[in-house]
């Protein structure tokens, strides 16, 4: 039996036992374990992108952009304003409980357990590993295997900036998961697809263990008429086509108004050449698909409809061209699943009354994007669909603002996180009234004769 299967009921008391110490709770020690990761993070910068250029081939940019400066913006955050967040809130108390103070005091949960996806797979785990720090929970980690470079850089920066006792990584596969499933957790945070989601929302609820789920979904990107077309085209293909389209919150399919179709397609296949040139396979910007398996799946969806642009592939090289595909059925397979790589399918509608009907009879979405000057339509799509959260006139940088919650609804998922949303995620919030012994009111004590009226007239 693998050294980590045995090990994880071993680790997962351990943790409870270093909680239980009280450590955690101490805001000066959660600030100094976030300046540790924060520390080690910028010491290991080379390597954490050396190994995301081996799993997924991406750019020392995008792995910046994408992956490390996001990271150490929401460590800086969470440092800067834990004092704050974690301080005693008082609150307002009735007239009703006279002689009463109210108040707000955060906790921790305990023992956490976050498992990461492979897309992003350093920003993925460490987003949410910042939240439980900054919570006062002792964490266990399991990052995806697929991207098992990354996984390794994670587990050796973790090793060599906290203890086991306190936070631990675990890698492997299918049976390492089974195995850290099988234990009994405070709180579990999962990123990845819905099937595996379902997975872990069942182990999670044999222990009664809250949870978050962050799945994804077919990402619905709508333009109008009205829409500025060269920024709307260079925005759609820029999020379509980072990570090579595995991203969650990537435009999935594009609906765009018949009117507009011929005008919005040549640009979007100019920009497609502008970002990466006649032949993308050559550029150091366009990254690769993450796995055979994952090459193989998408294949498929390049006989559906017809190839606008792109469509050539390399399987030796994990590459797949960024391309565009009109005359989609919504039959067909391209559009049953989500696509998660760099193949946009396009749909057309007369007008958006017609566009909202067809995202509303489709599960919920993870994102949402509208590019309109409309101020009406913009107000009419957003009360009239429901989705995770999105752009108007952009693409994916939504997520990017920590001071907005980011997250899904239905089937793309369930809870949120980024920034202080992160904090509340892995924090109880324990409602707490204290009474004055020096006054006490006689109203709420049996017998109660004669004390009606005056019970009305505290609660009218």
């Amino acid at each position: 039996m693998d050294t980590d299967i045995i090990t994880i009921p071993e680790i997962v008391k351990k943790q409870r036992e270093f909680f239980f110490t009280h450590k955690t709770k101490n805001v000066s020690f959660r600030l100094e374990m976030l300046k540790r990761l924060q520390k080690s993070i910028k010491s290991s910068e080379k390597e954490i992108a050396q190994a995301l250029n081996i799993d997924l081939r991406k750019s020392e940019f995008e792995v910046y952009a994408t992956e490390i400066g996001i990271i150490l913006e929401e460590i800086r955050l969470h440092i800067q304003h834990l004092k704050s967040w974690s301080s005693i809130k008082q609150v307002k108390t009735p007239t009703t409980l006279l002689f009463s103070k109210s108040f707000v005091l955060s906790e921790p949960f305990g023992v956490t357990l976050i498992m990461s996806p492979w897309n992003y797979p350093f920003q993925l785990l460490m987003a949410p590993l910042i939240g439980a720090i900054s919570a006062g929970n002792c964490v266990i980690l399991k990052p995806s295997e697929i991207s098992e470079n990354t996984a390794q850089v994670i587990e050796k920066i973790i090793k060599n900036t906290f203890e086991s006792s306190y936070i631990h990584t675990f890698l492997g596969g299918k049976e390492v998961n089974q195995a850290i499933l099988k234990e009994k957790y405070d709180y579990v945070f999962f990123t990845g697809g819905p099937v595996m989601g379902r997975i872990v929302m069942d182990a999670a609820s044999r222990h009664l263990t809250p949870i978050t789920l962050e799945l994804g979904g077919k990402t619905p990107c709508i333009v109008e008429p009205d829409a500025r077309l060269d920024v709307a085209a260079k925005r759609i293909m820029w999020g379509k086509f980072l990570n090579a389209g595995q991203t969650c919150v990537a435009p999935d399919y594009l609906l765009v108004n018949r009117a507009i179709k011929n005008d919005l397609l040549p640009k979007m296949k100019s920009y497609i050449n502008s970002f990466y040139g006649e032949d993308p396979q050559k550029s150091p910007d366009y990254p690769r698909i993450v796995s055979q398996n994952h090459f193989l799946k998408l294949i498929p969806y390049l006989k559906d409809g017809k190839i606008y642009t792109g469509g050539k592939y390399d399987e030796k090289d994990r590459y797949i061209e960024p391309t565009i595909i009109t005359d989609v059925d919504t039959n067909m397979s391209v559009m049953q699943e989500e696509i998660f790589g760099p193949i946009l399918p396009v749909i057309e509608y007369e007008n958006i009354a017609e566009a909202i009907n067809f995202v509303n009879e489709r599960p919920k979405p993870l994102a949402q994007y509208l590019f309109t000057e409309s101020i009406k339509t913009q107000h009419d799509v957003l009360k009239k669909t429901s989705f995770g959260g999105g752009c108007i006139n952009d693409t994916i940088v939504h997520l990017v603002n920590p001071n907005m919650s980011f997250g899904g609804v239905g089937s793309s998922g369930m809870g949120g996180y980024h920034g202080k949303k992160s904090f509340d995620t892995f924090s109880h919030f324990k409602s707490i009234l204290k009474s004055s012994t020096l006054l006490d009111n006689p109203i709420k004590y049996a017998p109660y004769r004669g004390k009606l009226r005056f019970l009305k007239l505290f609660l009218k």
